[in-house]
């Protein structure tokens, strides 16, 4: 569709960028207000209501995804989550050391970005040495790693998604809506926070259709992408170091837009605020966990929101995977501490801030 729009000076790659920014503005604005994070939904204190805004966005990313693909705008049969070939080992590991160190850091990826724009200087930090590991693990030092883990695979054959299960994609699409949506219903949050949460989801299937539909070029594609943050991030750090060598994509606008939309949110309502690190422990404590989010969002093949948000509403059992993975490596890491042990042995300076 992409020849059609009118652009003869600029190529899809280059307006995809302009995409990405918006939507991350909008991202991050939506967020900020929302406190968006899927690390409250599983162990914050209000899990409940966090819940409900998580699973809210959820609901609207699946249901607006899958129009998309009923109306046949989009397809994810050639995408990577829905590869017959499900790296399993990779997935599961990675899922469990995504889980472990966002409990770490007090905040997933996505939350952590938002936080970066509202003065968090713990939230960047943990973003900077996040896009240093994922980068490693993705073309660095750690990517043998990343290969030999992803050598251990369980061929799905025909059925990568819940699409090709009984009752089709119809059934399971209403199933994993309405489910999402119960859990909203019970939270007991306001119409507001839902509304901005509603507002979240929907603009997954707009990224997803505006990369693989609006901006498709035949003659210069560009890869279809939705709300994602490891490889966007290791990406965003790549360019930032080197932008005479590599030009940005979606992502890398998508990185940037969240932490000016997240900063204006901020700015607007009062609640930007410089924070920093209390102590040598709680820094190796969140340096720590932004290592372990770093390794296994790419071997998991999403974070939160690449594998979650906007992972799950494709169907793929991959996805599906990693999110039941990263919420089981948050409720273990999470117990763990609680019991007292590790991260959280007593210190004479004050408890950590939280990062959220």
């Amino acid at each position: 569709m992409f020849e059609f729009l009118g652009f003869e000076e600029t190529t899809a790659k280059e307006v995809s960028v302009l995409l990405g920014l918006t939507l991350g503005v909008l991202f991050g604005l939506l967020a900020e207000r929302t406190r968006f994070c899927f690390r409250r939904a599983v162990v914050g204190e209000d899990a409940r209501q966090a819940a409900g805004v998580w699973f809210t966005a959820l609901a609207v990313a699946i249901l607006g995804t899958q129009a998309a693909v009923a109306a046949e705008l989009i397809g994810f049969a050639d995408h990577r989550l829905l590869a017959s070939d499900l790296p399993i080992l990779a997935v599961v590991l990675g899922g469990l050391m995504f889980g472990a160190g966002m409990v770490l850091t007090r905040g997933c990826v996505s939350r952590l970005t938002v936080l970066g724009g509202t003065g968090n200087l713990r939230a960047l930090t943990v973003l900077l040495v996040f896009s240093v590991v994922a980068h490693a693990m993705l073309k660095g030092v750690l990517a043998p790693l990343r290969t030999s883990l992803g050598a251990v695979t369980v061929d799905l054959g025909e059925t990568v998604s819940l699409a090709a299960l009984p009752g089709g994609a119809a059934l399971w699409t209403a199933a994993l809506a309405l489910a999402a949506l119960l859990v909203a219903a019970r939270s007991g949050n306001r119409a507001l926070p839902l509304l901005g949460a509603a507002l979240i989801g929907l603009l997954v299937p707009l990224g997803w259709v505006g990369t693989g539909y609006v901006l498709f070029d035949e003659f210069d594609p560009i890869a279809m992408e939705s709300l994602s943050f490891t490889a966007p991030a290791a990406d965003t750090l790549f360019y930032t170091i080197a932008s005479t060598s590599i030009t940005p994509g979606f992502g890398t606008g998508l990185v940037g837009g969240v932490l000016l939309g997240a900063l204006a949110a901020a700015l607007l309502f009062g609640s930007f605020r410089w924070q920093s690190f209390d102590s040598p422990r709680q820094t190796g404590r969140y340096l720590a966990g932004a290592a372990l989010m770093g390794m296994g969002g790419v071997l998991a093949g999403g974070c939160t929101l690449g594998a979650g948000l906007a992972g799950v509403p494709t169907l793929s059992l991959a996805a599906i995977l990693a999110l039941a993975s990263v919420a089981l490596g948050a409720r273990l890491t999470d117990a763990f501490i609680r019991d007292g042990a590790g991260f959280a042995a007593p210190t004479t300076t004050r408890p950590p801030q939280p990062a959220e």
